[in-house]
């Protein structure tokens, strides 16, 4: 079941979302996951949809939601204090508000929303039992020297990154040096010819739908590994 959602903010208007629910009954405990958006896009990303959908068929509920800018219609990401302000609105309307029972979290998003949601983890601003990554910003484009790494080494949850081959926001050397001085426990999942956002060229052979069901069926087997792990 899919249904639109006012997420309440603090000192703030509400912001939208769109909360995936299970068809079957609540789980004595129960894993949840929460997606957020990347700068250039807002929730109803493909790729982001996709996952969420998949999710919740897959029996745990998921949130996606937009950052203040979007809802007013504006091209520029909102400040770092207001990013971590709806984040936590989004995991507080979750927990107390969706009307599951939450146990365990998963947090996340495409490129700019899961980096926000990796900060705040390591900062002990966000409480999640995992980071999945659609698509990290490791750079800027053009800017490989200008790693957005420092924070990922004080973070101590399981992490699943998707890559494309093709990212220039990630390069998967640097990427790959990055995962190896991380000490706890991380799975790259590679896209093969995948940009930032995951289209790869026609010469590959696959619609952009079968890149997504790929990536949504990895994203949703191991957020299973992870549930059972904490069973």
């Amino acid at each position: 079941m899919e249904s639109a959602v006012q997420i309440p903010v603090e000192g703030a208007l509400p912001v939208s979302g769109v909360l995936h629910a299970p068809d079957a009954e609540v789980a004595p405990e129960e894993t949840a996951v929460i997606l957020a958006h990347g700068a250039g896009n807002d929730m109803t990303n493909p790729l982001l949809a996709a996952a969420c959908r998949q999710l919740a068929e897959s029996g745990f509920p998921a949130l996606r939601f937009n950052f203040p800018y979007k809802d007013a219609g504006k091209k520029a990401p909102d400040s770092y204090a207001t990013l971590v302000r709806t984040w936590r609105s989004a995991e507080r309307f979750m927990r107390e508000e969706s009307g599951r029972r939450v146990d365990r979290l998963v947090a996340g998003g495409k490129s700019m929303g899961g980096r926000v949601a990796s900060q705040m983890a390591a900062e002990w601003l966000l409480r999640a039992d995992g980071l999945l990554f659609l698509g990290y910003p490791l750079h800027p484009p053009g800017k490989k020297d200008r790693l957005r790494d420092a924070h990922l080494y004080a973070i101590h949850l399981p992490m699943l990154f998707f890559a494309g081959t093709r990212d220039p926001l990630c390069d998967l050397g640097q990427l790959r040096g990055v995962l190896g001085r991380i000490e706890t426990a991380w799975t790259l999942e590679i896209v093969e010819g995948g940009d930032h956002s995951f289209k790869v060229p026609k010469s590959a052979g696959l619609s952009q739908e079968a890149v997504y069901d790929r990536i949504t069926q990895k994203a949703c087997d191991w957020v299973r590994l992870l549930a059972s792990s904490h069973a």
